[in-house]
Formats: C-alpha cells, sequence, structure tokens
C-alpha cells in the first residue's frame, strides 16, 4: 500500500476562520484554515500511512502567531519520528523573508532554490499617518483618546510617531525579533550572537545560506520530491486539508466518526474581525467578517444551556470595536464561567482593545508569543469634511431641534462644552475598562492602570505583565479545557458555535434568540460602507479599537 506524504502549500494564504457567507466561501474555497493544517499534523503524527511532512513556504505573509501555531504542529509532527521538510524559491525575493524562514527552521530539513536569496533582514514595526494628506483635502480631524499608548487616533491627528508611540512600536519590533532569534537559534545550533550576525549580513545568496548552516540543501521542487522518494519510497502526495476533509479509511477511523458512544462536547466559540453591535458579518465582497454582540451572546447563551458541553474555548482574532458589544459579550462570558464550565481564550494573531476585553474574563487566557494584544485604551472622535466637500462644490445644510444634535455631525467641529462631553465620555469608559481589567486580571487598579494607557504587547509581554496566563496556541488552549473539565483530548467532541446549517438559515426565526444566531445577509452594504470610511481616512466604528494597525515584517 502506497504511504501518503502530506503536504502543506503555504502560498496560497491561510485563513483565521472558515468564511461565513456564501461568496466569501466560493471565494476562499481552496485556501486552508490555520485549524485544520494543525489538525492535519496532529492527526498524520498518529497515521501509519502517513509518511513524512514537505511545505511549500511563500506566498501571502502569515502573521507572528500563525506561524508560531505552525511550528508547534511541526514539533509535535516531529516527535512522531517522521521526517519534515520545508522548502522555497526564496524566502524574500526582494526582502522579507524572516518570518517565512522562522518557520522553516521548525522542519527537520530546509531546501532553498539555487538561484533564491536569504532574505532574513530582521523586524519592523511600520505605521501610516495621513495628516498631511487630510490638511491637503481639507479635512479636520477631531479625536480624543485614553491614554498616550492609544495611537490610533495618531494616523489622522499627527505627521509622524509621537515619543510613546514609537517606544510602543520599539518594544514591539524588539520582542518579535527576541522570539525569532531564539527560535531560530535553537533550531539551527547557533548562539543567539551568531544569527543576529547573520541577519545583520543578509540578504545572503543561497550558496553563503548554505555555507553558514542556515539552509541545508540547495535544489528545485523535483530534487526535494526525488530525494524524498529516494528516503521514504513511493508515496501520494496529499494537501494537508484534503487529508483531514477526507472520510473514514479504516475501520478504527469509521468506529471513531460514529456518532454513539456520545461524546463529551468542547465547543469553540471564534470572535473574529470588528465587535460590533447586533449580529455577526460573513463578510460582503468588499469587507471582512465581523462579530456581533446579540451572535456571540446568542452562542454563549446556547452552550451555557447544553448539558453536553463540558468546556468552552473562546478563539479571539480581533482588534476590537464597539465598547459596548464588547462588554455585552463579556458579560456572557461571565455567566457561561458561573455554570461551572470552564472558559479559556485562546488569541489569535490580534486580540487587542475590545478583542482583549471579551478574552480577559476567561478561566485562562492564552496567547502565543507574536500575538498582538493588550490596548486598554479608548478613543472617538470625528472627521470634518465640510471644507473638504467645499472644494468640491458641494455644501450641506440642516436644520435641528437640541444643542447637541449636530454633536457628531462631520460638517462642523465640536463646541468647547461637546468636546467636554466627549472627554467625559472617555474617561468613563477608560476607567470602566481599566476597573474590568483589573478585576478579571486579579490585579490592583493602579498596577492594571500602569499596563493599560492603550498601550499595544505581544503575547510574551503581556504574559510576562500577567495579561496573559499562558502562552501557546489553539491545541494548548484545547488541551487546557479539557484538563479542567477532567476529559480526554482524544475522547472529544468539537462544536463550532455560532454555526446554523442551510436548513436552519432558511427557517423563519421564532424567537429573538434565533434571529440572532444568525448572521446578517452578505449581500448589505456593510462591507462597502466601511471600505469607502477606510478610503477616507477615518477610522472604524468602534470606541475601543486598537492603535495604528502595526505591520511587522
Amino acid at each position: 500500500m502506497t504511504g501518503v506524504l502530506l503536504e502543506l502549500d503555504l502560498t496560497r494564504g491561510v485563513l483565521e476562520t472558515p468564511p461565513a457567507s456564501p461568496l466569501a466561501a466560493f471565494r476562499a474555497r481552496h485556501l486552508p484554515t490555520l485549524r485544520e493544517l494543525v489538525s492535519a499534523l496532529r492527526k498524520g503524527s498518529r497515521d501509519d500511512s502517513v509518511l513524512g511532512l514537505v511545505a511549500h513556504l511563500g506566498g501571502p505573509a502569515l502573521s507572528l502567531a500563525q506561524v508560531q501555531d505552525l511550528r508547534e504542529a511541526v514539533a509535535d509532527f516531529r516527535a512522531s519520528g517522521k521526517p519534515a521538510v520545508a522548502w522555497t524559491e526564496s524566502f524574500g525575493e526582494v526582502g522579507g523573508g524572516t518570518v517565512p524562514y522562522y518557520l522553516a527552521t521548525a522542519f527537520d530539513e530546509i531546501w532553498l532554490q539555487p538561484s533564491g536569496d536569504l532574505g532574513i533582514t530582521g523586524v519592523s514595526v511600520q505605521a501610516t499617518f495621513i495628516r498631511g494628506a487630510l490638511d491637503k483635502a481639507g479635512l479636520i480631524p477631531q479625536f480624543g483618546k485614553r491614554r498616550e499608548y492609544k495611537t490610533a487616533v495618531d494616523t489622522f491627528t499627527e505627521k509622524e510617531m509621537t515619543g510613546p508611540g514609537r517606544e510602543m512600536a520599539a518594544r514591539l519590533a524588539e520582542s518579535a525579533y527576541e522570539q525569532i532569534v531564539e527560535g531560530i537559534a535553537v533550531r539551527r545550533g547557533l548562539e543567539p550572537a551568531r544569527v543576529k550576525e547573520l541577519v545583520d549580513s543578509a540578504p545572503l545568496a543561497a550558496e553563503a545560506g548554505r555555507e553558514t548552516g542556515l539552509v541545508d540543501k540547495l535544489g528545485y521542487r523535483s530534487d526535494v520530491y526525488d530525494a524524498l522518494r529516494k528516503g521514504l519510497g513511493e508515496f501520494e502526495p496529499l494537501l494537508a486539508e484534503r487529508y483531514v476533509r477526507r472520510g473514514p479509511r479504516t475501520l478504527d477511523e469509521v468506529r471513531k466518526a460514529l456518532p454513539w458512544p456520545q461524546k463529551p462536547v468542547v465547543a469553540v466559540i471564534r470572535i473574529s474581525g470588528g465587535i460590533t453591535v447586533g449580529r455577526n458579518s460573513g463578510g460582503g465582497p468588499l469587507g471582512g467578517p465581523g462579530s456581533g454582540s446579540d451572535t456571540v451572546g446568542a452562542a454563549l447563551r446556547a452552550m451555557a444551556q447544553d448539558d453536553k458541553v463540558k468546556a468552552v474555548v473562546l478563539r479571539v482574532d480581533s482588534p476590537g470595536g464597539s465598547y459596548v458589544a464588547s462588554d455585552a459579550i463579556r458579560h456572557e462570558v461571565l455567566r457561561l464561567r458561573a455554570t461551572g464550565r470552564p472558559v479559556i481564550a485562546s488569541m489569535g494573531s490580534v486580540a487587542a482593545s475590545g478583542g482583549y476585553f471579551v478574552a480577559m474574563p476567561a478561566d485562562v487566557v492564552v496567547a502565543q508569543p507574536g500575538t498582538i494584544t493588550g490596548s486598554i485604551g479608548v478613543f472617538t472622535g470625528k472627521g470634518v469634511v465640510r471644507d473638504a466637500l467645499g472644494r468640491l462644490g458641494i455644501s450641506q445644510q440642516a436644520v435641528s431641534e437640541g444643542e447637541n444634535a449636530r454633536m457628531y455631525s462631520a460638517q462642523e467641529e465640536f463646541s468647547p462644552e461637546q468636546w467636554e462631553r466627549l472627554e467625559e465620555t472617555l474617561d468613563r469608559i477608560y476607567t470602566d475598562f481599566v476597573a474590568k481589567a483589573a478585576q478579571d486580571r486579579g490585579l490592583a487598579e493602579a498596577e492594571l492602570e500602569a499596563l493599560a494607557r492603550g498601550r499595544v504587547w505581544t503575547g510574551a509581554d503581556a504574559h510576562a505583565h500577567k495579561l496573559v496566563d499562558e502562552l501557546g496556541g489553539f491545541e494548548h488552549a484545547l488541551r487546557l479545557a479539557c484538563n479542567r473539565a477532567g476529559l480526554d483530548r482524544d475522547n472529544i467532541a468539537l462544536a463550532a458555535a455560532p454555526h446554523r446549517n442551510l436548513l436552519d438559515r432558511l427557517r423563519p426565526p421564532t424567537t429573538t434568540e434565533d434571529l440572532a444566531a444568525t448572521s446578517k445577509s452578505p449581500f448589505t452594504t456593510h462591507g462597502l460602507t466601511t471600505t469607502i470610511y477606510k478610503a477616507l481616512g477615518l477610522p472604524p466604528t468602534g470606541l475601543l479599537t486598537m492603535p495604528t494597525t502595526w505591520s511587522i515584517s
């Protein structure tokens, strides 16, 4: 019987969560999810028919946290004694090869095309500022924030990094660099100082990479597969996601797939994208997925009422959003915990601001060292477009009753009294965020406030400051959930929530809970309006949104 060679093709990108809308699902039909890839490696490590693993690296950049999830999965696969080989045409043909190479070092062997480069040039944290463009367009930014590290508004109000913003960015880069250097040094048998020397001398030609011990062999794809056939014999190549999706092929797999005896359930509730009031958004043609407090809250309540559910993993990959929506979700997490079921928060690439708000009340908060988290702060405001539209010959007039009826109009600036009210709102929300974070994390408010101030942390630094309990990926969080519930990790059923099959979606709702559990229509203008809003240089809706989108490369 011919064995199977698992293939990881990371050149296409990896999804954090399956698309919720039919249109988005069709567009992403050939893309694997991170969880599928991790599950495939876990399953393959125990399957005698799986002979080894080969990965093609390159393509769309993965986040540092996603790479760390995959590194852990590869390490578990290698522990079974089966070979794991990574290959690429180039680690960054024109730079940007540091994070992909960090992933490659998790494998037994690294192959590089002879004409390729080893572009491990380091880590850069980049922010964009558009104040100059807004000035030229005649758009007046008016924003308030709490506190100095809440740099989301700096994108619109500044032309360069502020002192606190630069300090925060420097530490993000330093922390990410420390993690990468250590990972490379351990796997390649080099001293960290030597790794830093090689990074500073990069980009390196392929031959130089081989001579320095960073690369094992030079060759093309055909050379890699020929070498694998020589070592493993004949095999059937099979994409990892196809392997994990295929039906049972042995009597043991059939037995495990049977619905009886009924297994205890661990529910996985996902919070992805921006957090808003209302229902989940599956992502329209121009917008990504979003998590609504109605939908997530309904899922949490359903899990609390289901006796088959023994534990819950809350998977958060969100930069935040609405304050009241985040607070509503946090309330439901606490209600679920009150039933005695363990709730473990697993942070993805980003769990910041509102994303941190919904994760912090869990029994245990787990993040990867490279996760972007924290951002305990708040901002609000508006962009006044009156002058910008006037230059185009567009004007608006309004008749209003009430002193503050036009407070948030984009046609006029805040009055001194309105600005005072805005400042009061910022103080109230920030005080509430800090108090609840201190309560959830078991820290004194003064200690928590010193870690807050809108500052973004890597997961490693957040762990050191007790904002995060443990470091690891989704699988680690799942094991914790099982251990706390007294379950065998290998004898559970995973249930995704919120999840409604096609028949459920077609049935008319009978209660508001049914309505809450549905997603918004994928054909709404939500994605379009969000895209236009961003194109105008305005922040997304929500007071608890992460600062400037940091690009780590």
